[in-house]
């Protein structure tokens, strides 16, 4: 128990302390017009209060993430208590805040537009593909697994495919609904109800961590347990659990999500509870659900402890979907009847209420490339028509192999979008005094770390080139460091560049 309320305090203190520096590096100004005031077009630019933008941004950037990638996360044992805190806190609030930021003060534009503008057009083009691609997987991952699991709550008509079935009927369902999401504007279905679904979210987490302190204390991992990897499939703790803990500790989906809301606020001022706040809050949830799964499965008198009796349980299991299975027990062992009911929204409402804004990202990605004023509805239709194609035809593909790449395609993105956030804030810093010297440190130091984890990753996963299991991780780690080393490099020649600049050539 002493971990985890350390862990809790500290994502508070965060939030209030580190949050607040963040705020000062980047240098807000309350009394700048906002795009939902300059811009307000009734569909994408609706001005909407604070709480109600809060809780629709923690929606849109939790979904499924912070739950499963948790409960994944902790099978390699307390050391992901570290993580879940010093990722939010020092990697995704300040990616979150930033993309949030760049977004509000260069009039609301999409992701790639803000690291194109800072990393240079070549990048933006790059960006364009890569995150509509990391939209598109997404969307077919929150697609195909809500309507699996409501095949199994009352089952419809299926489609066979191969050597398994698609339920075909919910698919629809779920896609006509996307469908209305992706198109209305932002204010009649996204800003109606993503708030209730939000609070339930909350209310769900909170309901766990309750219970937990308050019957289950004795059994909480602990960091005195030790640091060492728990898995028992030989992955290395580095740089898989980095990855598996994506969205409760950073994820560069949250970076196609904040402009979303960046052309709903009204001050600057809001920015720090809305992107910083939302992701601190999304951290709690995962610590919540990366404790309580390796609580719940304690057996003392079968000499099981903590994460040991979740491996137990796991490998009872082979095969199947375990995050989704640990949600089931734990809400209807510990919240009875209402948590079985908090159950289902947590594991099929949060997801489709993921998948459709992720939707309306790749719309408004592809509107700020072609130039294309998303007032008319037959512009968004027009746009939306061929990425509602490519997600259907997606979900004939199997679901671990779109997973398997949308997780490395998430963790990369958000490594340029820390780099964008460290060249914005060195050429603020240098062509204006007043502004901290030394700010551009804040993002960089997360940006060499997610590029030290994504290139490794991609060398040692099992999906990727598997160095782990042919014996060369340490040529993984090796090519991962020098190209770290060489983007450091590389970025401090520019960075004496940039110092030389006159102070009104600098683009900002």
């Amino acid at each position: 128990m002493i971990t985890f309320i350390i862990s809790l305090i500290a994502l508070v203190l965060g939030y209030l302390l580190y949050g607040t520096f963040v705020e000062k590096v980047f240098g807000i100004d309350p009394d700048r017009a906002t795009p939902a005031v300059t811009k307000n077009d009734g569909v994408d630019f609706v001005p909407m209060s604070p709480w109600r933008i809060f809780l629709v941004q923690f929606l849109n950037i939790a979904g499924l993430g912070p739950i499963f990638g948790a409960i994944m996360g902790i099978f390699f044992g307390p050391a992901a208590f570290l993580w879940i805190v010093l990722g939010t806190i020092f990697a995704g609030g300040v990616h979150d805040y930033l993309s949030g930021m760049l977004s509000v003060r260069k009039g609301g534009v999409s992701l790639p537009g803000i690291i194109g503008e800072e990393l240079g057009n070549g990048i933006r083009m790059f960006m364009r593909i890569l995150s509509l691609v990391l939209l598109v997987l997404l969307t077919t991952t929150f697609l195909s697994g809500p309507a699996t699991l409501l095949q199994g709550l009352h089952a419809l008509p299926s489609m066979a495919f191969g050597s398994g079935a698609i339920p075909i009927v919910w698919v629809l369902i779920i896609f006509g609904y996307y469908m209305l999401a992706t198109l209305l504007p932002v204010d009649k279905l996204i800003g109606r109800f993503y708030p209730i679904f939000g609070g339930v979210l909350l209310f769900m987490g909170i309901g766990i961590m309750v219970v937990m302190l308050g019957w289950h204390a004795a059994e909480m991992p602990e960091l005195t347990d030790g640091l060492a990897n728990r898995r028992t499939d030989g992955l290395p703790l580095f740089p898989m659990m980095f990855v598996s803990i994506a969205c409760g500790a950073i994820s560069g989906f949250h970076g196609t999500q904040s402009p979303l809301m960046a052309r709903c606020i009204t001050n600057e001022r809001q920015g720090r509870i809305i992107f910083y706040g939302a992701m601190v809050a999304e951290g709690i949830l995962a610590l919540i659900w990366a404790a309580a799964a390796g609580t719940f499965f304690a057996d003392p008198e079968k000499g099981l402890y903590g994460i040991d009796g979740l491996q137990a349980f796991a490998a009872q299991h082979p095969g199947e979907n375990i995050a989704a299975l640990v949600v089931d027990r734990v809400s209807r062992s510990w919240l009875g009847t209402v948590g079985g009911l908090l159950a289902i929204i947590g594991v099929i409402a949060a997801p489709i209420t993921s998948g459709d804004t992720a939707l309306r990202s790749a719309r408004l990605i592809v509107a700020d490339f072609m130039h294309l004023d998303q007032k008319p509805v037959f512009n968004r239709v027009s746009i939306a028509l061929p990425l509602f194609a490519c997600v259907f035809g997606m979900i004939f593909v199997d679901f671990n192999v779109v997973w398997r790449y949308f997780s490395w395609t998430n963790q990369t993105l958000a490594v340029f979008t820390l780099w964008a956030g460290t060249v914005f804030l060195f050429r603020q810093s240098a062509h204006d005094k007043s502004k901290f010297r030394y700010g551009w440190l804040v993002p960089l130091v997360p940006a060499l770390f997610m590029t030290m984890v994504s290139v490794s990753y991609i060398f040692i996963a099992p999906e990727g080139f598997r160095f782990a299991s042919l014996g060369l991780s340490w040529l993984a780690y090796l090519i991962a460091a020098v190209t770290t080393l060489a983007l450091l490099v590389l970025f401090f020649f520019w960075a004496q560049r940039e110092k030389a600049k006159p102070a009104n050539s600098a683009t900002h």
